[in-house]
């Protein structure tokens, strides 16, 4: 049986061989319904910093924070929301002499960027009950499919997974940096999120292109791109004017994404697409609260200059919430 690092692998996978045979959409989904992110820019969050001019404070708490926690801080009285501010506060002042300085602030900040990651990771690693500090090849196929290609009989139905297995083998072989053929815990980080490690970011466009290029011409076209973004299924659209928001998005295929204004992006062209150069947005974002919090212009944070700025680190409603108030044993 499949494991859950599969599932999406699996379903888009299956949805692509019936793209022939069916009718999958009938109507192109509005932009902000769930449809696949191919950007990798490594925002601290997914909101806005500024929203017309005016600082938005959410962004401050889900850099912090994270996403989920951020929202459970909203939930928060003041007095619970400072109380649990000045333990992260204990947690980021790593040498103890009561003050947060740049580069504790920063840290802090990538560890909650890279939480997510490193706790993916952690799980993942303890499904497969190793013996040793390495993962090897075998144990990984056999456990995440339930099958090597060995077990396949002729015209066996699970054939259908040997794409899926060959694209798995080929991001192996570039995680493996030492080329032993197994994989560490910090080689099969890069294995399962290949966007976080700089080595790999050819595999993921790679990957990238081989989903999108449905004709395998080698180069992504304006309907290729426009279909996987939203699921866009053109034939069922011919005869309806496109929404406002796909004609936004063919302007950016042509104003930005095609450089060379062939109608194409190829390969170059869609890695700047989905790995933008980078912004370091933690040190923009440390700089930000430093700059904000730091009353005594002193260049780092006393547990209480952070305190009397909670609402711009974590935020909360100044509301009673009795026993909907949550907790957090990490915290």
């Amino acid at each position: 049986m499949l494991d859950s690092l599969r599932v999406m692998q699996l379903y888009t996978f299956l949805v692509v061989l019936a793209l022939c045979a069916t009718t999958w959409c009938s109507a192109i989904p509005k932009p902000d319904d769930d449809h696949k992110k191919r950007v990798y820019d490594k925002k601290l969050s997914d909101q806005q910093h500024e929203t017309n001019g005016f600082h938005n404070a959410d962004y401050d708490h889900e850099a912090i924070l994270g996403r989920d926690d951020a929202k459970d801080f909203d939930q928060l009285s003041p007095e619970e929301s400072k109380e649990r501010l000045g333990k992260i506060v204990e947690k980021m002042d790593k040498d103890k002499d009561g003050h947060i300085t740049e580069l504790e602030l920063k840290e802090w900040i990538k560890y909650v960027q890279d939480r997510y990651v490193i706790k993916d990771t952690d799980d993942r690693w303890k499904e497969y009950e190793l013996g040793s500090n390495n993962l090897d090849w075998e144990n990984f196929k056999k456990r995440t499919y339930g099958f090597t290609e060995e077990d396949l009989a002729p015209n066996d139905e699970r054939a259908v997974y040997k794409e899926m297995i060959v694209r798995d083998k080929r991001r192996w072989n570039k995680a493996d940096l030492n080329k032993d053929s197994l994989l560490s815990k910090d080689e099969f980080i890069h294995f399962l999120h290949p966007e976080e490690a700089e080595h790999m970011r050819d595999i993921v466009v790679m990957e990238t292109m081989e989903d999108i290029d449905k004709d395998k011409d080698g180069k992504v076209s304006l309907e290729e791109y426009i279909a996987d973004i939203y699921g866009n299924d053109d034939d069922d659209e011919e005869d309806e004017e496109d929404p406002d928001w796909v004609n936004e998005e063919k302007e950016q295929f042509h104003n930005f994404r095609d450089k060379n204004n062939d109608g194409y992006l190829d390969r170059d062209e869609v890695k700047e697409w989905i790995i933008p150069e980078e912004i370091d947005h933690i040190d923009t974002e440390t700089n930000h609260l430093i700059r904000t919090s730091d009353a005594d212009q002193d260049g780092k944070l006393s547990k209480e200059e952070i305190l009397d700025k909670y609402d711009l680190f974590v935020g909360s409603q100044a509301t009673d919430f009795g026993e909907a108030l949550k907790t957090h044993d990490e915290f």
